[in-house]
């Protein structure tokens, strides 16, 4: 029978291979490691498993690893930067490997990168012999108890015919709601038990719909606003959802800014774009976001730079003029209380954003107009600063000749400062940096992009 993408039959196969044949169906292309004994019979599957001749979605037959890509890594951050890379690029989960003990310690920072920026991942950690449990065996740890509080969810396997069921479970919660990550531990004998277990099917994200009456309450506030505008962020956006946005904004003639590193969500060039709220933003940007009589918030947390250290709205009130939309119903509400809470993914949201009806004539089209025309300014000509090395005009210089598609990574430091400023992200899907302020991350994010998108 078809599971999938997939011909699968319930037969035989050690943990390992009912491991990599979930992979296949969830239809992961890369996997980034390193390796380890704790889980060499993950390699061993993926380098030996054979796919059946004309199985659907997959291009002619042979071994696994003709289908998944294996990139080996020296540093187990490094792995799982490329796999957030992945994740945050594609919506889908990124997955690293990694052995027990120490391996698995070096890979909890892309697990707080991925929490704090809401990216879905999965890192499978390889894990001592079930007999040896609470001895204090060679690199024993408990993954529950040592990653539960980085995590969504953090979870062992004990036996293998429960394999497709969890690692189901695991995209499921890597990618709904507010995305992130999800640990697995593997242990080592566990791998190689051999059961007869039916595959679970591919997992896909239902999108969120906002209710009829919020929409009309949504028409009838930006009805009556003098000074609004709308502000963006978040992930589970996709190229459709930000068309669908920058049309809306174009019909209405709304001011327009990202949240911190999160520019490709909109083209800095519309003329409804005014800039982002990110570390040293525009004091314009500010003052329109202060004056703003209707703040429309959509799919953002208004995190610590975002929101410039909590200081733009009042905690928990602002529900005066607070619209907050979001994916995940427990981040409504959670640090800005809100006359109108709207509970939607962003393409459900765009999608019923279609059917508001824009005025003829909107009173704040002018200000729109001047609020663009301060972004153009505040990043058209790169500040100077002390010394020979210019970097605004570096980054100029690259944002005049690199093309549209061209994926910009970085980490945390003062640098990506002019990044921001200056470079002019046009299209959705080019922009990969972690919000959670992590060093070291731009160079493995940016292998791992070259993977998935050679």
């Amino acid at each position: 029978m078809e599971k999938g993408n997939v011909v699968s039959s319930i037969k035989p196969r050690t943990g390992a291979q009912v491991l990599v044949d979930q992979l296949l169906i969830q239809r992961v292309t890369d996997v980034f490691c390193v390796p380890g004994e704790s889980y060499l019979a993950v390699l061993d599957a993926l380098h030996d498993t054979e796919l059946p001749p004309g199985a659907p979605g997959i291009v002619g037959s042979g071994s696994v690893a003709d289908k998944v890509r294996v990139t080996i890594c020296r540093q187990e951050a490094g792995a799982g930067f490329m796999a957030d890379g992945v994740g945050r690029l594609t919506g889908r989960p990124g997955i690293y490997f990694t052995t027990r003990g120490p391996g698995a310690t070096n890979g909890a920072h892309p697990i707080h990168v991925a929490k704090q920026d809401s990216i879905p991942l999965i890192m499978f950690v390889g894990q001592i012999d079930r007999s040896m449990r609470e001895r204090e065996a060679f690199q024993e740890v408990d993954y529950r108890a040592a990653f539960g509080p980085l995590a969504k969810w953090a979870t062992e396997i004990d036996d293998a015919k429960r394999i497709p069921e969890i690692v189901s479970r695991a995209f499921h919660v890597a990618m709904s709601g507010r995305p992130g990550p999800v640990v697995i531990a593997l242990p080592e004998d566990m791998l190689t038990d051999v059961v007869s277990v039916p595959d679970a099917p591919y997992v896909a994200v239902p999108e969120i719909h906002p209710g009829a009456s919020q929409m009309a309450e949504l028409e009838r506030r930006l009805t009556a606003a003098k000074a609004p505008v709308m502000l963006l962020g978040g992930t589970r956006w996709t190229p459709e959802a930000t068309a669908g946005l920058a049309d809306f904004a174009g019909r209405f003639k709304l001011p327009v800014a990202v949240t911190f590193r999160r520019q490709m969500l909109f083209d800095p060039l519309h003329p409804s774009f005014v800039g982002d709220l990110g570390l040293g933003p525009n004091p314009k940007l500010l003052q329109l976001v202060k004056e703003a009589d209707l703040v429309l918030v959509v799919n953002t947390r208004l995190s610590e730079a975002a929101s410039q250290s909590y200081t733009l709205f009042d905690i928990p009130g602002d529900g005066r003029r607070i619209v907050h939309v979001h994916m995940d119903a427990d981040e409504l509400g959670r640090v800005y209380a809100t006359g109108l809470p709207i509970n939607a993914s962003p393409l459900g949201f765009v999608e019923a954003l279609a059917g508001l009806k824009a005025p003829a004539a909107p009173v704040w089209a002018a200000r729109t107009e001047t609020a663009h025309e301060a972004y153009l300014a505040w990043t058209e000509q790169p500040a100077q600063s002390p010394g020979a090395l210019q970097m605004g005009e570096i980054v100029q210089w690259l944002r005049n000749r690199l093309p549209d598609d061209a994926v910009i990574t970085n980490g945390a430091g003062n640098y990506s400062t002019w990044v921001h400023r200056y470079y002019r992200f046009r299209t959705f899907g080019t922009q990969a940096a972690p919000t959670s302020g992590s060093m070291g991350y731009g160079l493995p994010a940016a292998v791992g992009i070259k993977r998935a998108f050679p």
